[in-house]
């Protein structure tokens, strides 16, 4: 056999391929690679390509669609031509896998009326809901029974938001007013603060990364007004106006901007020392509903990440979020996606141009709750089509549609004859409810829904269908608030039915935080019932239902938090 054969033998048993990131910046020379290379051979040349110490995970994608097999196998079965270079995007994935909540831990009662809106602190360990009972609650996750109730606003709380440190709570009204509340004692930071005419629509801090600690935070309203509020101050340091219809959300951004939208079927992006505006960003044609940040997820959680790392002071905190802002972002543009009446959505580089990356369609109904995966890879979008459709975060492409919902799947918004009974009246709300009906795990590879039919449903976002179905709330009773917790421990849910709900996986039902500092010999660890040994646990420890490594010795009492799984 000759030199030339040889080649001809080498070519037909490869493929030339160009290695890009999600915004397409190639990564070296276009390359030969053989075509029983997969996923994992994959790995090891982006890893060694860009010279990380450590060993990172990648998925890899082809015209959007994940590379799960070797690329002979692709080419053969999606008929795709050997002579062009083909393309493949590599996406870092989470270094930690976070596990499908499958069972409800605990149900709550204590609101009088329907749980409006759920949040979990930055760092995962306090939960916060709001209620048509005109009360904010604070629940203790440990014990999983109330902690604090919250008094002082005149009407349903619509929207809670935490500080991205984790030291303040704000929560708005129907009434307009919002109170601060200190999560430690449960107790209002002072007096109102006092200044929309109508009801709160929205609660955005500025990002711990620009300024530590918390001080500032932006509202919007049914008024039309946007507002920045300084909590030591305690009033309105600047009124960002120009919308002419009801702002319907706003969004503090990491680059220092904040971003609003209207009634007015406007986008506003303005600047935070005097509130100028800056840009206006047009193009739907109806409402504007609601938005969101690709580095939305890093912008809550702050300094806070999966290893539960505490901060030792203000400055180091900013330090590391800025650090983990930077890392997420990358050398892209922070994107932001709107989502409309107009049954579309658009994707926007705000920092670049007043024009729209691309246009989202496909929903054949309104579209009223729009989310970044915490990776910023993907865009789920909730429909009062009953569907949730995922988006390419990068391009807006169009990847999947989840079906299963038997009734709307929202975050309630405009005009609607919305049942919730408060002394038995019927209210109609002619702007939003801030309800996250839709809210990703930490790892970016499950997304919950929820829905007027009552249940919530867990999606694979890697197989592309339903892992897990989630009825519990009262028959009929609509959910209206799902939060995911930032640590991807936990799930709450809220709705018609009063309740609060917490979810977490079955393999972890007695298993959350683990104090290393305070170790003694005797342990007793639980799961489903199986009692493990009572001794000194570190390393390798099996039970009936799967088997957990521990990276801390535990003690009687004590959950795991830091264990893989």
């Amino acid at each position: 056999m000759d030199v030339e054969e040889q080649q001809d033998m080498n070519t037909n048993n490869s493929v030339m391929c160009l290695l890009t990131d999600p915004e397409g910046t190639p990564l070296g020379a276009p390359m030969y690679l053989p075509q029983n290379a997969g996923p994992l051979q994959l790995q090891e040349i982006v890893n060694k390509l860009l010279n990380n110490e450590e060993k990172f995970p990648y998925s890899f994608y082809i015209s959007d669609q994940e590379l799960v097999v070797q690329l002979g196998s692709y080419l053969e079965k999606n008929k795709v031509s050997v002579e062009k270079v083909l393309r493949i995007v590599y996406q870092p994935q989470a270094i930690f896998r976070i596990r499908p909540v499958n069972r409800c831990s605990a149900t709550i009662a204590g609101h009088t009326e329907a749980v409006l809106t759920v949040v979990f602190s930055p760092d995962g360990r306090q939960l916060a809901s709001g209620s048509g009972d005109t009360t904010v609650r604070l629940w203790d996750l440990n014990t999983q029974t109330p902690l604090y109730t919250c008094t002082g606003h005149k009407n349903w709380v619509l929207c809670i938001a935490w500080s991205p440190d984790g030291k303040h709570l704000v929560s708005g009204s129907k009434a307009g007013e919002l109170l601060t509340w200190d999560p430690q004692t449960g107790k209002a930071s002072g007096n109102p603060l006092m200044g929309h005419k109508k009801w709160i629509t929205a609660i955005s801090w500025e990002p711990v990364h620009l300024k530590s600690p918390c001080r500032r935070f932006v509202t919007s309203s049914k008024d039309g007004d946007a507002r920045i509020w300084d909590i030591s101050l305690r009033k309105c340091v600047i009124s960002l106006t120009g919308h002419t219809l009801a702002v319907t959300c706003v969004k503090w951004g990491g680059d220092g901007m904040i971003y609003s939208s209207s009634q007015d079927c406007t986008i506003k992006v303005w600047e935070t020392t005097q509130g100028k505006l800056i840009r206006e960003l047009k193009g739907h044609g109806h409402w504007v509903n609601s938005l969101a940040l690709s580095t939305e997820y890093v912008l809550r959680t702050g300094a806070f990440d999966h290893t539960g790392k505490q901060c030792s002071s203000p400055e180091d905190m900013k330090e590391v979020a800025l650090e983990r802002y930077n890392k997420m972002r990358g050398n892209a543009p922070e994107r932001l996606v709107s989502g409309s009446d107009d049954f579309t959505m658009f994707l926007w580089e705000p920092a670049i141009s007043k024009h729209p990356k691309a246009r989202l369609t496909g929903h054949q109904q309104l579209v009223n709750h729009v989310y970044f995966s915490p990776d910023g890879q993907w865009i789920a979008s909730a429909s009062f089509d009953k569907s949730i459709k995922l988006w390419n975060g990068t391009t807006g492409k169009f990847v999947a549609a989840f079906r299963g919902h038997v009734g709307p799947v929202y975050q309630i918004r405009f005009v609607l004859v919305f049942n919730i009974s408060i002394s038995s009246l019927f209210f109609y709300l002619s702007t939003k409810l801030l309800l996250f009906i839709c809210s990703w795990s930490a790892d970016s590879r499950l997304l919950l829904s929820g829905s007027k039919d009552s249940t919530l449903k867990v999606w694979d976002i890697h197989k592309q269908k339903l892992k897990q179905d989630l009825p519990g709330h009262a028959d009929e009773e609509k959910v209206f608030a799902v939060d995911w917790s930032p640590d991807g421990e936990k799930v709450a849910s809220g709705g018609k039915d009063r309740v609060m709900k917490l979810w977490i996986s079955a393999a972890l039902l007695c298993l959350p935080t683990v104090d290393p500092s305070s170790m003694s010999t005797n342990v007793v660890v639980c799961l489903e019932g199986c009692v493990g040994k009572d001794k000194k646990v570190q390393g390798h420890f099996e039970v009936q239902v799967g088997t957990i490594y521990f990276s801390e010795c535990l003690t009687r009492g004590d959950t795991i938090f830091r264990c893989l799984f």
